[in-house]
């Protein structure tokens, strides 16, 4: 397992109102963006390890923190617009700025966060002040020169992409072209230029002529790793569906369709409801999908359609409770999903602040836990388990105390290294594999 044993780096807090609904690594791994409900973009950067203090082991550490969004209200539909942050999507550095993709329920903007540590000095029109100077006074010309500052980090709004969804927003992916992305909502995929802000082309389009006949609606999409006309969604009744764009405009055709069976003796009132798709992933390599449904995680092949190659059950443990579930709206929780920087292992979120981790290549499983008990530097996470029966071991916790309202929907995976981020509600935590 590659994740036996993991070393709480350390937690970063946040305040009690800010919930974390979003966290992203950029492509290098040295930056983490979390986006939360009151429309804020935080950003980390990691430390260079010193040679002085080894067991920082390269901290992350705070770099930019800007207001990506706004509540707004839709005089139209008399609808409140949140401001809460549901995406992050990074952007390949191409120069020493970085870019991101930041969207809430409407409206996606692009980021440039850049640094400045030089301010330019000697203007000809300015005194030092920056106050206009009368040009009959200038009676010689300056060469303006750099001098040294204090090193500022500034988000600008370089494009805001609006007007295009009549529904919420829940997926954006960028393309590997980097010229392109989507953005998806509950009926409609939108593809966009980066260049052009008040057109997109719509590539997926799912609403019926008469909304009464709905009956499944888009919940995630991602595009291809590699290949830039490919792309999957997933639906609410759990079926993918794997899209071509070369074959036509819009993409009403799938070019593959990827469902499991129903196993007719474990139909019940719930079996729809836990069957939808919260999150779908292409692993890195761009040869498997993986998904998130309720219960459990699955790994599908991209060369065989009809069921997955790979079942994982997060915790099984609550079939029995799936009717409080309902009850108290948890069971419409979205939990995501995601691959380590090998696609080996998947790693996603369960309830009383426990994430689930799966080795594909030994098939073993470990269930830890991100709380402030267990959150001590250089301390060891011990593996949890969660007993059903009567009788429970002492290192056992029951599934009739476990704390609902404490989740880990959203996580992230250092794309190169075994670095994790754990999003559980208000406090984000970064994991570290045990180094000896």
């Amino acid at each position: 397992m590659a994740f036996p044993d993991c070393d709480p780096l350390y937690k970063l807090l946040v305040p009690v109102s800010d919930i974390i609904s979003t966290v992203e690594f950029n492509h290098t791994g040295e930056l983490l963006a979390t986006g939360d409900k009151g429309g804020r973009v935080v950003i980390f950067q990691r430390e260079q390890e010193s040679k002085n203090q080894p067991h920082r082991r390269g901290e992350y550490n705070v770099y930019s923190t800007f207001q990506s969004h706004e509540p707004e209200f839709d005089y139209l539909k008399s609808l409140e617009i949140e401001e809460k942050i549901n995406k992050i999507r990074w952007l390949p550095q191409q120069n020493a700025a970085y870019f991101l993709l930041s969207t809430n329920d409407k409206t996606v903007k692009l980021w440039k966060v850049s640094e400045r540590d030089k301010r330019p000095e000697g203007y000809n029109l300015k005194d030092e002040d920056g106050r206009l100077r009368d040009p009959s006074m200038i009676t010689m010309l300056r060469v303006p020169v750099l001098r040294p500052m204090d090193l500022m980090v500034e988000a600008t709004p370089r494009r805001v992409f609006a007007n295009a969804h009549t529904y919420h927003i829940n997926s954006i992916s960028v393309n590997s072209d980097y010229e392109t992305y989507m953005s998806a909502d509950d009926l409609r995929i939108n593809l966009w230029n980066f260049e052009i802000t008040n057109q997109s082309f719509n590539i997926v389009d799912i609403k019926p002529a008469n909304m009464e006949e709905l009956t499944e609606v888009i919940t995630a999409a991602e595009f291809h790793p590699h290949h830039c006309n490919t792309f999957v969604y997933s639906s609410s009744k759990g079926t993918i569906r794997l899209c071509d764009m070369r074959a036509s405009a819009l993409c009403d055709r799938h070019s593959k369709f990827f469902e499991e069976p129903e196993d007719p003796s474990n139909r019940s009132f719930f079996s729809e409801i836990i069957s939808s798709i919260s999150d779908v992933k292409f692993s890195h390599s761009g040869r498997y999908i993986m998904t998130r449904d309720y219960l459990t995680v699955k790994v599908w092949d991209l060369n065989m359609e009809n069921r997955p190659i790979e079942t994982y059950q997060v915790h099984d443990y609550l079939r029995s409770k799936l009717c409080s579930l309902y009850e108290n709206d948890c069971i419409f929780d979205k939990f995501e999903c995601v691959w380590n920087g090998s696609d080996s292992v998947i790693m996603t979120g369960s309830y009383n602040n426990f994430f689930r981790m799966f080795d594909r290549n030994t098939k073993r499983d470990v269930t830890l836990e991100a709380s402030r008990e267990n959150s001590k530097p250089r301390a060891i996470l011990k593996p949890r388990k969660v007993c059903v029966g009567g009788k429970r071991r002492k290192d056992e916790i029951s599934v009739d105390s476990l704390d609902f309202s404490k989740k880990i929907l959203h996580t992230a995976w250092h794309p190169s290294e075994n670095i994790i981020a754990v999003a559980a509600t208000n406090n984000l935590y970064i994991f570290q594999d045990k180094v000896n």
